[in-house]
């Protein structure tokens, strides 16, 4: 498979995964672009099967060696501009996505990786405890845990 057909199935998955690790649209794109260039020069052949779990452990890195880097945590800035605002439904879908990042943004990296491999990316349980380096059963306590938290924080605000 070629670099661009490669990004043109992967890169929106990518790019989903590393908004939710991030919490920040810029970081996410830096990260899937360069997800796809170590893809790219990369000297290992990557297996078809498992290409979506290897991108996904690409961004992750990238993610965590960003996170090692930066000496302070930026808070999400609750004061984005909004240009639409008189849309009431738009406004309403757009706090609830926000409120759903800050959740997300509350769980352990780790879990919020198991979570979104398994939610968007719809890798399997397998794949994903060999890319957090945990077993199958703990990839599936954290992928559950995860679900738990997030639903009872939204029957919170409900």
């Amino acid at each position: 498979m070629n670099i661009e057909t490669l990004y043109e199935s992967y890169s929106r998955d990518v790019f989903r995964f590393a908004l939710y690790l991030s919490g920040n649209r810029q970081d996410a794109e830096d990260i899937t672009a360069e997800t796809f260039v170590r893809a790219w020069v990369a000297e290992d052949s990557v297996r078809l099967a498992t290409v979506k779990g290897y991108l996904f452990a690409i961004a992750r890195n990238l993610f965590l060696q960003e996170l090692r880097k930066k000496t302070r945590h930026t808070e999400f800035d609750e004061e984005i501009a909004d240009t639409r605002r008189g849309q009431d439904h738009y406004f309403e879908k757009r706090e609830e996505y926000e409120a759903v990042l800050r959740r997300m943004q509350k769980l352990p990296e780790i879990d919020r990786a198991a979570l979104l491999m398994r939610a968007f990316g719809q890798t399997p349980y397998e794949e994903i405890a060999q890319v957090l380096a945990i077993s199958i059963a703990s990839a599936k306590v954290k992928v559950h845990r995860a679900r738990l938290v997030l639903s009872a924080a939204q029957e919170n605000t409900l």
